[in-house]
């Protein structure tokens, strides 16, 4: 095996990179914007520039590169083409081939954003020791990503992992961002969890420290829930029950040795740790009530980690 190898994580606003060696260490890390304009024929060339910029500054020869693992946020099929990105304005784009004639470096693999950081928190975070893991992601939306056996799963449609639609709620009156309705994403991401807060303060006259916050985030909700704000602990068992019982269905199907929850909602903590646990047993089939649940580890570098882990 060469020497080195990239991870390569593209975000709708930044890419992150970095320089490995292929035994695991990360050597440094950086970010370049990305340019999403004009269907985002930038992102690509930007990504080689940034990679051959590294290898001058380096002193490092393409030769001595094993690989470039990339993260991108949308289904992936065959580890190189990605099917449709509305966050980067692609269409159909062979991630792999484009890159690997800008660079010259053939071994090139690509992975939806959340799988491959699944498979990074398994290789370098929370899921260290174990082959079998979920990860979820909890931010803007929710994201799942699954690793069966040390092998990210993709699904025949690239969409396996789509933790965030499943749907939990035949009666919801309003869509998901997919179009559909009554997807946990709704209910546990951090926009639902705003909106869960802000039904409860239009709908009661309940007294809560959240009517006098002007700018609502998840972040507020879950700090007055550990100040005992009744009505943001009530938030706060909403979106634990509905994840819960979502983790509890897919370990009714997957099985998994772990359950890794990141994004920036994870950052409560405790709190939500518990209060997942604690539906999800209830819910979870008997066999599967042990399941270890635990928060990430690799935050921002999970997405990394996990690309360079494909190649390596």
């Amino acid at each position: 095996m060469k020497d080195y190898a990239f991870g390569v994580d593209i975000g709708g606003t930044t890419i992150k990179l970095g320089l490995f060696e292929t035994k695991g260490n990360l050597l440094e890390k950086w970010e370049i914007s990305t340019i999403t304009t004009n269907n985002g024929k930038q992102i690509m060339p930007d990504i080689a520039l940034a990679i051959e910029n590294k290898l001058k500054e380096r002193n490092i020869f393409a030769s001595e590169i094993e690989g470039i693992g990339i993260g991108v946020p949308g289904p992936v099929l065959d580890d190189s083409i990605v099917n449709k990105c509305v966050n980067l304005g692609w269409g159909i784009v062979d991630v792999a081939e484009d890159l690997r004639r800008l660079t010259g470096i053939e071994k090139i693999k690509v992975g939806n954003d959340a799988n491959v950081a699944a498979l990074g928190e398994m290789w370098k975070g929370a899921g260290i020791g174990h082959k079998n893991v979920v990860m979820v992601t909890l931010g803007t939306g929710v994201g799942g990503g699954i690793v069966l056996n040390g092998q990210i799963v993709s699904g025949c449609h690239g969409a396996a992992g789509e933790i965030g639609h499943i749907k939990l709620n035949e009666h919801e009156e309003e869509k998901c961002g997919c179009g559909k309705k009554g997807h946990l994403e709704q209910y546990a991401s951090a926009t639902g969890i705003v909106r869960k807060s802000q039904e409860l303060l239009r709908d009661t006259n309940r007294n809560s420290v959240l009517r006098d916050i002007h700018h609502l985030t998840a972040k507020e909700i879950f700090d007055s829930a550990r100040k005992q704000d009744e009505l943001a602990l009530e938030v706060v068992e909403f979106a634990c029950h509905q994840l819960g019982l979502a983790m509890a269905h897919i370990a009714d199907v997957i099985d998994p040795e772990i359950f890794v929850i990141g994004g920036g909602v994870s950052k409560a903590g405790e709190i939500l740790l518990e209060g997942v646990k604690k539906y999800y047993t209830e819910a979870v089939f008997h066999t599967c009530e042990h399941t270890e649940i635990a928060l990430a580890r690799c935050g921002n570098d999970a997405g990394m980690y996990g690309a360079v882990k494909m190649i390596l």
